[in-house]
């Protein structure tokens, strides 16, 4: 089995249905013998560009440990989704399991700052 890093976006209409879709993928992998090493919902995002006259829409990443059949099992069911308006399927090397940049970004962007501590005054 090899380890696969995957990255959907999907119909910002669907959004409230994105936890429907993301289990409907992972039992799948999991049916199959796979694992799934880690899933983060980056959320609704701007689009660089629009598709399909949308301008924002729903990310979400998955790493995974599947065998090339079940990749392609995947990848057609991707092409033939209307829910999901792009993906990508890179493999890696290894499982991947920490949080991506995306995650740890929202995180900062999430902490309270002191306003004090920006603009000391003396």
């Amino acid at each position: 089995m090899r380890h696969y890093e995957i990255v959907l976006i999907i119909h910002p209409n669907f959004g409230g249905k994105i936890v429907n879709i993301i289990n409907n993928y992972t039992e799948i992998i999991i049916s199959s013998g796979g694992k799934v090493h880690r899933v983060e919902n980056w959320g609704d995002r701007q689009l660089a560009y629009s598709i399909k006259k949308l301008s924002k829409a729903y990310y979400v990443l998955m790493n995974i440990e599947v065998s090339l059949n079940v990749i392609n099992e995947l990848s057609n069911d991707f092409r033939f989704n209307e829910v999901i308006l792009r993906n990508i399927i890179m493999k890696t090397k290894d499982a991947k399991i920490d949080p991506s940049p995306m995650m740890n970004k929202k995180e900062d962007s999430n902490k309270n700052c002191n306003v004090d501590e920006i603009y000391k005054t003396n």
